[in-house]
């Protein structure tokens, strides 16, 4: 029975693994390229559509190796992430920099929080807008989704957001800067690239149509920002625990229905610290470049299979019921980025 189980699991697995390498073949696609669109936004995309056709001709069955990739390989992915990432890209970006990012990140999370609350968006929701315009896109979402343990479709509109409006300031930064409007030093604008845009993908899009020197800063501080993730999760599992559950009635008393607070159990986001101890590692320099690369190339491919899992989770009727207020919140947050971002990268840095 034991055998059964674990052979329907691998199905499923196996199903995600070959939605995945379609994905990196469509990613490949020179349309795709110039959009800057990563392997994981188009798995998400097949996932999503394979939930609204083909789902339901398959068998239940197969559902537990999906979870698995959009849980366990998951935070597998996040902790080879740190390959990417090294402490001595922080210290050579310097100080302003970092000032820059915690500034931003922490704001963005804030308002974020704060808006959803405004707007009455679900809790969960807001939380993992707010944290994938804050940080690193698609990346960050599948990080806080691990903490948040929403339901799917939850994360696959998240996910939805940042990439919509991300893609959209990747255009918008290069034409402003290179058309003299936003009155930035290459220095500046590189910090102001990597510290509001969304995904790493679009910060090198963007980068590249300003010049070399744009672009190397603005990917060290885009990559600072990653490293917020750690931090962040850890933060964020005690504000999800200390304030989660709302109340749900109980039956049993004089004919009405007593209220119980329910509170989620905190949950440490262990796989946090191994993203941080990885970067240590990696740090060192120990291993060959080929083989960072490597793992840098298998770790994209764990990404794409996790998100194309939670894309396999989401139908069209759940962004139905999400509405357009999450798509809201996206654009104030990527407007604040945007404005915040400029004055901070233009007043602050010179500053510092």
């Amino acid at each position: 029975m034991a055998s059964e189980a674990r052979k329907s699991m691998l199905h499923g697995v196996l199903l995600i693994a070959l939605f995945s390498c379609a994905a990196f073949y469509i990613a490949d696609f020179e349309f795709i390229r110039k959009l800057s669109f990563s392997p994981l936004i188009v798995g998400i995309v097949l996932g999503m559509l394979y939930a609204n056709s083909l789902r339901n001709n398959l068998p239940e069955t197969w559902v537990p190796g999906i979870k698995f990739c959009s849980k366990e390989i998951l935070r597998l992915g996040i902790i080879l992430y740190g390959f990417r990432l090294t402490f001595q890209s922080v210290v050579e970006v310097g100080l302003a920099a970092i000032v820059v990012d915690l500034i931003v990140v922490t704001v963005t999370i804030f308002l974020g929080i704060g808006l959803g609350k405004l707007l009455r968006i679900d809790r969960d929701l807001s939380l993992l807008t707010a944290t994938g315009s804050a940080i690193c896109g698609a990346a960050a979402v599948l990080g806080a989704e691990s903490v948040v343990k929403p339901q799917p479709y939850k994360t696959a509109v998240a996910v939805s957001t940042v990439v919509i409006f991300g893609t959209v300031a990747m255009f918008v930064y290069p034409a402003l800067y290179n058309a003299g409007f936003l009155g930035l030093t290459e220095e500046e604008m590189g910090i102001y690239t990597g510290s509001t845009l969304h995904e790493v993908a679009h910060v090198v899009g963007a980068g590249n149509a300003m010049g070399d020197h744009v672009s190397d800063i603005a990917i060290i501080v885009k990559m600072i920002r990653v490293i917020l993730l750690a931090p962040v999760l850890l933060v964020m599992s005690f504000f999800v625990g200390g304030n989660g559950g709302g109340s749900e009635p109980v039956s049993g008393h004089s004919g009405g229905a007593a209220v119980k607070r329910q509170r989620r159990k905190i949950t440490i986001p262990w796989f946090a610290f191994g993203f941080v101890a990885v970067i240590g590692f990696n740090s060192f320099g120990l291993l060959p470049e080929t083989v960072v690369s490597a793992i840098n190339n298998l770790d994209t491919f764990l990404l794409t299979m996790a998100m194309t899992a939670l894309g396999a989770e989401t139908s069209i009727d759940k962004f139905r019921q999400a509405g357009a207020k999450p798509f809201l919140l996206a654009l104030i947050l990527f407007a604040w980025l945007m404005a915040g971002g400029w004055i901070l990268a233009g007043y602050l840095v010179p500053l510092l």
